[in-house]
């Protein structure tokens, strides 16, 4: 199983929203959120919208896959 984890880092004024996957690969919101819920909100929402990296991540975490 892979873990992808979603974070909030301080940032001016807010909080940037990034999502980190299995192979160290972050990626980072331009814009900043003004809260730590917003933040993550924004992040599950971008990583949502990235169906063909969460397809690549699911198959290569199935048996079938080696």
């Amino acid at each position: 199983m892979h873990t992808i984890e979603l974070s909030a880092t301080p940032k001016g004024n807010g909080y940037q929203a990034t999502v980190t996957f299995p192979d160290g690969v972050s990626m980072s919101s331009a814009e900043t959120y003004p809260t730590i819920a917003e933040a993550i909100a924004a992040a599950a929402r971008k990583l949502l919208d990235m169906p063909d990296r969460l397809n690549a991540l699911g198959k290569s975490a199935s048996p079938s896959a080696s």
